[in-house]
């Protein structure tokens, strides 16, 4: 079973878990919608927090490696992906016909060829944010989930936006090569979730 998804890509700050938050509660294109966003799901995993034991002790401190130094999964350790959005969906019962909204997976081009096992991503959505916008939209919470994150600091959103562009922002040619629609939005320092959502 393979559900339909949209993939959220953009650099960190651009508003993407308010706007699969506000997916899942509100739907999107008459279907019921999952926010499976990945970091949210990763720390959960690194802190045993799924009702299965879906990980190994050896796992389990391997993505508490990741979520220290802010590295991706790579290829041969994408199988820890895979888990984790399988017991997500098995949590919530997601059926073929549901829409997923995929927000920190797949983050590069080798972990989309991967993501092909688990669902169908018919659209990809690009929150195109300038890098000062993003200084100033985490500065000022613009999308009220930075409260409680403690990888804001400025050497850790400079690295992330490196990351970004490096690794994450080759999908946007990556899909758009193999015909699945892309659809670039772009967000200002105030721009809301509902905003983004009125144009999907």
């Amino acid at each position: 079973m393979k559900p339909n998804a949209i993939l959220l890509i953009g650099p960190t700050g651009s508003g993407k878990t308010p706007i699969g938050d506000l997916c899942q509660k509100q739907g999107l294109q008459k279907k019921n919608c999952f926010h499976f966003d990945f970091g949210e799901n990763l720390r959960r995993a690194a802190e045993y927090g799924f009702q299965e034991e879906i990980l190994s002790s050896e796992e389990v401190l391997f993505i508490q490696k990741v979520l220290q130094e802010n590295l991706l999964l790579e290829n041969e350790t994408f199988f820890i992906a895979e888990k984790i959005f399988r017991a997500f969906a098995g949590e919530n019962e997601i059926e073929e016909d549901d829409l997923v909204i995929l927000n920190g997976l797949p983050r590069h081009i080798g972990q989309a060829d991967d993501a092909d096992r688990m669902v169908n991503i018919q659209t990809v959505v690009v929150l195109e944010c300038t890098p000062e916008t993003v200084l100033k939209r985490i500065r000022l919470n613009s999308g009220g989930d930075r409260s409680e994150r403690k990888d804001d600091s400025l050497a850790e959103i400079q690295n992330k936006l490196k990351i970004y562009d490096t690794r994450t922002r080759p999908l946007v040619q990556y899909f758009a090569t193999r015909q699945v629609p892309v659809k670039p939005i772009r967000v200002e320092v105030h721009t809301t979730a509902l905003e983004v959502l009125e144009k999907l």
